[in-house]
């Protein structure tokens, strides 16, 4: 299993929402989170005083697939976020060693429902 993290604009959870659901992906974990990166940051003036802000706001998507599903919904994400604009984010995957549902005590792959449906 993988867990594949997407650091995001916050405008595009809605689409990256509706193109994972497309391809049955339900299960997820959103953040709002601050960050920085090569967009740097941007002067604000709050009450006629200027001010840098060096971290902008960002949105991160936690989905944990299956091994053969990780490159599917990798790109499905990639394809709903971008703008083509510098800041449209970054996706990461780390490897999961375990899971365990709580409530049922199920593990690793029977523990999520990790199955895609198949739209080739």
């Amino acid at each position: 299993m993988k867990l594949v993290s997407a650091i995001i604009k916050p405008h595009k959870l809605d689409d990256i929402r509706e193109a994972l659901s497309n391809i049955d992906v339900q299960g997820m974990t959103v953040t709002e989170v601050k960050g920085t990166g090569s967009q740097k940051g941007h002067k604000e003036v709050y009450r006629g005083a200027e001010f840098e802000v060096d971290f902008l706001l960002r949105t991160k998507v936690d989905i944990v697939v299956v091994d053969e599903n990780v490159d599917r919904v990798v790109s499905t994400i990639r394809d709903a976020a971008i703008t083509g604009n510098v800041g449209d984010g970054k996706i990461f995957v780390f490897k999961v060693e375990n899971a365990v549902r709580i409530r049922t005590g199920e593990t690793d792959r029977e523990a999520f429902q990790l199955s895609i449906r198949d739209t080739t």
